[in-house]
């Protein structure tokens, strides 16, 4: 089993393909977080210029937007619906200011079923949007120590690493693995692998190790190069960065979603003695796991699917969370891999030439 996980190692390294790969995802992993290396508290006199609206859903703290008191929010989001019952629906301001009225004791989901009964549909939207609002000098560097005063600032940025990491790794996975068993199946190799004196289980953890322990390899130098580029880019800041937390987020959503790829890669294999089924069945199945959905009050965003193989971190970047059950999610991944590791060993003792 080891030297079978040697050579596969040896001969993904020893191809350049394998390190002009590696430099593609990293160019592409830092076309996306490098926004938030420029994070950083606001000097006597500085500010950030943007065209954004004053609010905005989307509107992060390197944008110079923070979180809206819940209070604040109401007000400004009945401001809006003001605006817009007499702009679009051409109520006069006394109209207006009396829905406005008999909404007040309402709550938000009630308030917006409420104005359906005016036509005004996605009312609720328009709350959304004023969840952040151009903020201060003072509002901006108080957000910011707030947020950092329990966590360190890799503790935010390795789960956006490991957001866009997990996307881009699973591409390149699929890609760089559709090899790994395509010497071996072909006929005459195919035949004659079954004919030899090693085991099914010894050849398959062999080849899935060797699999795994490349997608470990690549992880591993990417690791190293954000960990380096945010200790350096911050280092003025003073904010903590620990390689720890890069470890922690890599290991608990990337490395079960590599897992199951090379796994699927060894199960379609042997099952059609071909690599190549697998590639567009992973490709869907990332489509899969990368789609969106709506939550209980039907706002659209990316809540997480069953045993899907990526772990995206939407929202601002101290706001960020996995979606619901990620980790248990992870861990029926690591379950279902091993069963299809195992299928996989029984498929290639059935064919077995004694």
């Amino acid at each position: 089993m080891c030297s079978i996980l040697k050579r596969e190692v040896r001969n993904y390294i020893k191809k350049p393909l394998f390190w002009i790969g590696i430099a593609v995802v990293a160019f592409m992993i830092f076309q996306n977080v490098s926004p938030y290396l420029n994070i950083h508290y606001l000097a006597e006199g500085e500010t950030i210029e943007n065209d954004y609206p004053e609010t905005y859903r989307d509107g992060d703290v390197f944008d110079g937007y923070v979180p809206m008191e819940e209070e604040l929010r109401r007000e400004a989001w009945e401001g809006q619906i003001q605006e817009t019952l007499i702009s679009e629906f051409q109520m006069s301001n006394m109209q207006a200011q009396s829905v406005i009225n008999e909404m007040k004791e309402m709550d938000i989901m009630t308030a917006c079923e409420y104005l359906e009964k005016y036509n005004f549909y996605g009312a609720y939207y328009v709350y959304v949007d004023t969840v952040y609002y151009k903020g201060t000098r003072e509002e901006i560097n108080s957000y910011i120590t707030e947020k950092l005063e329990n966590k360190t600032f890799s503790y935010y940025f390795s789960r956006k690493f490991a957001d866009f990491a997990g996307l881009y790794m699973a591409f390149f996975a699929t890609i760089l693995l559709s090899v790994l068993f395509l010497q071996d199946t072909r006929k005459n190799n195919y035949e004659l692998l079954h004919t030899k004196p090693v085991s099914g289980g010894s050849y398959l953890l062999g080849k899935v190790g060797g699999g795994f322990a490349v997608c470990l390899i690549i992880l591993a130098i990417l690791n190293l190069i954000f960990f380096g580029l945010c200790s350096i880019l911050t280092e003025n800041s003073g904010f903590e960065v620990r390689l720890a937390d890069f470890l922690l987020a890599t290991c608990f959503y990337i490395l079960p979603n590599m897992l199951m790829i090379v796994s699927v890669y060894s199960f379609i294999s042997l099952l059609f003695k071909s690599p190549l089924p697998a590639v567009p069945l992973l490709l869907l199945y990332m489509v899969y796991s990368n789609m969106g959905s709506r939550n209980a009050e039907g706002v659209y965003g990316y809540y997480g699917r069953p045993l899907a193989i990526m772990v995206r971190f939407p929202g601002t970047f101290f706001d960020t969370a996995p979606p619901p059950m990620a980790l248990l999610n992870q861990s029926f991944l690591i379950l279902a891999a091993t069963a299809i590791i195992f299928i996989s060993i029984q498929i290639w003792k059935r064919r077995r030439v004694y």
